[in-house]
């Protein structure tokens, strides 16, 4: 064993502080991981609003995102989270052209650059919310017998080549427990010839000991469609979640239809539910409106992909795939693209796969959707929509690698699910081992925003991250998912909601330590989001405070301004702990001796390929600074970051930093290193071949 070669003694403010010293363990069972930085770590682009996309695509805010150093990039898939499909380029067909509508497919043969492409909102959606702009609204609740929601065509065996079709169902959640004895259906082709009417035995659905129970009259075998109205009970049982189970499909479609897709799923016009008076009078418990704020709430189990030209949404546009691979921000290195899948087709996903390929662009991954937990469907559904579009691909493009789901989480359970089923990640895996293809699960993909609450205490937070990290990996193998299938962070950042610790010295130590964590782990690969300028809000909690996911605040046009926590933190870790470039690092194991504050202090040492070895320390208390006593030979460089750098004036909308300097940096040569509170420092050791220089005292770079 080789406990060499950097060691240092951190000794808390009193001198007479028993010391800790920091051990790194270079021996052969000490090495955690080996990774390369410039495919380990990178940055997202996601969907955003109207204007937004050209607003970040100038060649400023291009050439502040590159200066972070992480090299990677994914595209981020905004469409599959509002329920929309994905038009990647406007020149195409569709599937009815005379009318402009049905099922569209891109053109693979584009005859102008795609610069700019959009969402089309879903007009036989049966959800009443969505989780992008969440604009849209449920046909099932809309009181409007014209509209419809229909189930996906696609998962039918006909292009799931399952020996089965898949069940599909309707939920409604009424406002609150109400007596139920009569639902009323209006359905539309294709209709339910066999379906149950459930409701959950319970009124928490998190409560994994309840389950989905048959009203005592609500089976029902060879219906006719058409506008039902059937007594399910003959006394009204009191629920709050509803749920219409459709079991056998009719198989018919609309006068006229000439597409088989019409035929395939089941189709419904509008759904109530209530009892039914001593007078034979249905009273409707559920609310009828085309808005998803005042509609009762319902959801679906999938959702037909048809639309119209008509449907395209100007609020939730996607950069333009030419104009992502040309930008720089890749550096030349595969992107890893989205397909969709849950709100796409499959004919779609083949032709930007068709385009890409034949343009020549990098890529190595194809994620295939993006949070199908999030939508709280079916993970069998989305398994076998998964390997029917994947089969599609890999005709295509036979050396990529496929994967996903980009979960919202890596520990998304079902709400109105009994028992460990509840697991949406295991149902996932499950469907995959039943159809003996969890080899086609090339990598595993997750986001990982760990904290809805960025208010109280945020630096026991940060100590807090370290063990939901290692639950969330502890819990994917658990549930199936392989230790040797590649594991990628698709999104990281501290919290899905906004809040002003994004903006402070807490969201660098977080970027810090989760990285670390994470490839120590053997992570394969993490993608920060928000890798653009933006300005502080507030979404969630008014505790939070106002601040953002970003590495810049934005000016007044969009455009990257003040550097922030964030950017530093990406630098120091791309450019200074590591080694930039395609080098191999190995991440060995290190070692506290002595007492110290639970998880305040923490390291993480890389051997760089140039024979430095490099060991970033992230002090995570608020209060209690500590001092670095090096007892490596031979002198070191430091670069520290924390309060002596940077603070942040709160103001609302308006906050800014009220001191922002670049990391300090200097040389030491023995004696101490004082680690503030709420700091992050990297110390490299120095190469046998580096000259040493005289040391100076701390300075600005």
């Amino acid at each position: 064993m080789r406990w060499l070669p950097l060691g240092l003694a951190l000794v808390a403010g009193a001198s007479n502080a028993a010391p800790l010293n920091l051990r790194v363990d270079r021996s052969p069972a000490g090495l955690k991981a080996a990774f390369r930085p410039d495919t380990a770590l990178g940055g997202g682009v996601d969907g955003s609003t109207r204007g937004e996309i050209d607003r970040l695509f100038t060649p400023h805010n291009i050439a502040a995102m590159r200066s972070l150093g992480l090299r990677s990039l994914t595209y981020r898939l905004r469409t599959e989270l509002g329920i929309e499909a994905w038009h990647w380029t406007e020149e195409g067909r569709w599937s009815d052209p005379a009318h402009a509508q049905g099922y569209w497919t891109s053109s693979d043969r584009p005859k102008q650059p795609v610069t700019l492409s959009w969402g089309y909102r879903l007009p036989r959606r049966g959800d009443t919310q969505d989780n992008a702009n969440n604009l849209d609204f449920s046909r099932l609740t809309d009181g409007d017998l014209a509209t419809f929601w229909k189930s996906n065509p696609y998962l039918d065996v006909r292009y799931t080549h399952e020996a089965a079709g898949r069940p599909q169902w309707i939920q409604v959640r009424l406002d609150a427990p109400t007596p139920i004895d009569t639902v009323r259906i209006d359905w539309a082709d294709p209709y339910a010839s066999a379906y149950e009417v459930q409701y959950w035995d319970g009124p928490d659905d998190y409560d994994s000991e309840r389950d989905w129970v048959t009203f005592p009259m609500g089976r029902v075998a060879q219906a006719r469609g058409g506008a039902e109205t059937r007594r399910i009970a003959q006394r009204p049982v009191t629920a709050r979640f509803l749920r219409i189970l459709l079991k056998t499909p009719s198989g018919t479609a609309p006068p006229g239809s000439a597409d088989v897709r019409d035929r395939l799923g089941y189709a419904v016009r509008e759904v109530s539910f209530g009892v039914t008076g001593a007078d034979g009078v249905f009273h409707d418990a559920v609310r009828h409106a085309a808005s998803h704020d005042d509609q009762t709430f319902t959801h679906v189990s999938s959702t037909d992909p048809w639309h119209r030209a008509a449907d395209r949404d100007p609020n939730l546009e996607q950069v333009g795939v030419d104009r992502i691979f040309q930008s720089g921000l890749g550096n030349g290195l595969p992107i890893m693209m989205p397909v969709g899948v849950l709100f796409d087709t499959p004919e779609n996903a083949e032709a930007l796969i068709r385009y890409l390929t034949r343009r020549g662009y990098p890529l190595r991954r194809i994620e295939l959707g993006e949070e199908p937990d999030g939508q709280y469907g079916e993970p069998a559904d989305y398994g076998a929509l998964y390997l029917a579009t994947l089969d599609r691909l890999r005709a295509i493009a036979p050396r990529l690698e496929y994967g996903g789901p980009s979960m919202q989480s890596a520990a998304t359970d079902l709400p109105l699910v009994h028992g460990p089923a509840r697991s949406w990640n295991r149902g996932f895996i499950a469907y995959l081992k039943s159809r003996g293809r969890l080899s086609d699960l090339q990598f595993f993909s997750f986001e990982h925003y760990p904290f809805d609450d960025i208010c109280g205490d945020i630096h026991a937070k940060l100590i807090a991250e370290d063990a939901l990290l290692d639950g969330m990996l502890k819990r994917l193998e658990a549930e199936g998912v392989p230790r040797t299938t590649p594991k990628v962070i698709a999104e990281y950042g501290f919290s899905a909601f906004s809040g002003q610790a994004m903006v402070e010295l807490p969201s660098a130590l977080l970027q810090a330590d989760l990285l670390g964590h994470f490839l120590s782990e053997g992570g394969d690969a993490a993608y920060m989001f928000g890798y653009g300028p933006n300005t502080p809000i507030n979404q969630h909690l008014a505790c939070a405070g106002y601040g953002n996911m970003t590495p810049f605040l934005a000016d007044a046009n969009g455009q990257a301004a003040e550097r922030l926590p964030q950017f530093f933190a990406s630098r120091l870790i791309s450019q200074t702990w590591l080694q930039p470039g395609h080098g191999l690092h190995r991440l060995y194991a290190t070692h506290l001796d002595g007492e110290a504050p639970a998880g305040a202090v923490v390291a993480y040492a890389v051997a760089r390929p140039d024979g430095r070895l490099a060991t970033m320390v992230l002090n995570r208390s608020a209060t209690q600074a500590f001092t670095v006593k090096p007892w490596a030979a031979g002198r070191l460089d430091v670069w520290q970051y924390g309060p002596d750098q940077y603070r942040w004036r709160p103001d609302g909308v308006n906050g800014r930093p009220s001191l922002d300097l670049p990391p300090a940096h200097w040389e030491a040569a023995g004696g101490e290193i004082r680690l503030p509170a709420d700091s992050l420092t990297v110390i490299l050791s120095r190469a046998a071949r580096t000259p040493a220089r005289s040391g100076r005292a701390p300075r600005s770079r």
